[in-house]
C-alpha cells in the first residue's frame, strides 16, 4: 500500500504542480484527461466515466469552458446532446499533462523490466474491473 500510495503521488506531482500554476486541481486533470482521451463525448458519458453527478461536474467543468481551454459543442443529431472538445489550448494543456506522465511511466517502465510492466499493467486492469463501467479490455 505504501509503494502504490508513493508511487502514485510521484505520477500526479507534476501534473498537480502545472494545474495549480492556473488555478486548476485535479478534478480538471480528470476532465481534461477523458476528454483527450475520447474527443467529442456527451456530458452523459463523462459523467459516466468520472462516476460523478451532474452536480459535482458542473464547477469544474463552468471553470474549464470559461478559461476557453474546453469548448461543449451542440451535436448535430441531438440538438439537446452536448458534445466536448478542446480548445487550441485546451488540448495543449492536455498533451502537456500526458507528456510529462509518459515520461514517469516510461523511466519506470525501463527501470523495471518487462516483466515488471506486464505486471503492473495486469494490477491495473485488475483494479480497473473492480469499479463499475470502468476499463473494458479494449481501453488502456
Amino acid at each position: 500500500m505504501e509503494a502504490f500510495f508513493f508511487g502514485y503521488q510521484a505520477f500526479t506531482a507534476k501534473a498537480d504542480e502545472m494545474l495549480a500554476r492556473r488555478g486548476l486541481s485535479r478534478v480538471h486533470h480528470r476532465i481534461l484527461f477523458f476528454i483527450g482521451k475520447y474527443p467529442g463525448l456527451s456530458m452523459k458519458q463523462l459523467l459516466g466515466y468520472l462516476g460523478v453527478s451532474k452536480q459535482a461536474l458542473n464547477t469544474p467543468l463552468r471553470q474549464l469552458l470559461e478559461m476557453h481551454l474546453v469548448q461543449s459543442l451542440t451535436a448535430e443529431d441531438d440538438k439537446r446532446k452536448r458534445l466536448l472538445g478542446f480548445t487550441a489550448e485546451g488540448a495543449k494543456l492536455e498533451l502537456a499533462l500526458r507528456r510529462e506522465q509518459a515520461k514517469l511511466l516510461q523511466r519506470a517502465f525501463t527501470e523495471a523490466g518487462e516483466t515488471a510492466v506486464d505486471g503492473w499493467l495486469q494490477v491495473n486492469l485488475a483494479l480497473g474491473h473492480s469499479l463499475p463501467g470502468t476499463l473494458s479490455s479494449e481501453q488502456d
